[in-house]
């Protein structure tokens, strides 16, 4: 198995606030974050293993001098950004929105990864820890004196329940896979139109700083460039989405039509065979069937699809 964890580092963004950043940010390597004041801390996340969530929990901790995990959130559902919750100390109370709840319960990949990718994923000893507190719309906690916004877009976007933290005093966003740096975004499970719109909802914070769900930080005058590759990409799914379903292809064969341009240089390019399924959904008024979807993208790609973990 590639070990890439090593390379993974905290970043103090802000005096008491971290981003933990694993590169190269491809399939289950997620950024997490933990703000700290006063003798304690929130953590922004944790990761998709056993042994990636501790050495999470270990770089904050020595940052912080070994301050208590009071309170966690999720961003979403997804299990590179949730399953290492049960990590947590058992008083952390753990935040998110509704929706992610729901879908962490039925979550059926914790209890065991199917050979979609390759090597398949050994999550070592976590267990399924929903959030103990949820939230609809938006939920105001304080870290000591610092403030810290949870907020979800009011609509679906990567996925139902996402939810950004948002530091007002310190314009630290931490936006989950709303955003995916330099790499390409995965919307299966969420709506692309809603993606495209979460864009000018994200760009409204005017962050000093963006830890985004994958990829490298961003800092304010970054922020324009990685929003409007976005902007581009998604509409380039609906364009090539369009264009597939108006000549009777299904989403495997519009993604094999289709010129990927600037987006070829990106990680993960089998995404789009992901997107282009929840686009044909969404025009359809149906739903995806993830089972066809991930096969479509291992056809595609050719074989499981490259992890790191």
């Amino acid at each position: 198995m590639v070990e890439r964890a090593g390379e993974a580092r905290l970043h103090e963004v802000e005096r008491g606030v971290f981003a933990w950043v694993q590169p190269d940010g491809t399939w289950w390597l997620n950024n997490a974050g933990a703000v700290a004041d006063d003798g304690g801390v929130l953590i922004v996340d944790t990761c998709a293993t056993e042994a990636r969530t501790r050495r999470f929990l270990g770089a904050v901790a020595a940052a912080t001098g070994d301050a208590p995990v009071r309170m966690a959130v999720n961003t979403h559902q997804h299990g590179d950004h949730c399953y290492g919750n049960s990590l947590l100390p058992d008083d952390t109370v753990v935040f998110g929105h509704a929706a992610m709840r729901e879908a962490l319960l039925v979550d059926p990949i914790i209890d065991g990864c199917p050979p979609v990718w390759t090597p398949v994923p050994d999550w070592g000893h976590v267990t399924r820890r929903p959030p103990s507190v949820v939230f609809t719309s938006e939920l105001t906690v304080h870290v000591g004196a610092r403030r810290v916004e949870l907020r979800h877009p009011g609509h679906a976007a990567h996925t139902p329940g996402d939810v950004v933290a948002w530091l007002p005093g310190e314009r630290v966003l931490f936006t989950g896979d709303l955003l995916f740096n330099g790499l390409t975004p995965m919307v299966l499970m969420g709506s692309i139109e809603g993606a495209l719109r979460s864009l000018d909802w994200l760009a409204a914070f005017e962050p000093e700083h963006v830890v985004p769900g994958h990829g490298p930080l961003a800092t304010a005058a970054e922020l324009p460039q990685v929003l409007a590759a976005h902007e581009r990409y998604y509409r380039f799914v609906l364009d090539t989405a369009r264009a597939g379903r108006e000549n009777g292809l299904t989403p495997l064969a519009a993604a094999q039509a289709a010129e990927l341009g600037v987006f070829a240089e990106w990680a993960d390019a089998e995404r789009l065979v992901l997107n282009l399924h929840r686009a044909y959904a969404e025009a359809e008024g149906g739903e995806v069937d993830l089972l066809a979807a991930f096969g479509d993208a291992m056809a595609w790609h050719g074989g499981p699809l490259p992890t790191s973990v």
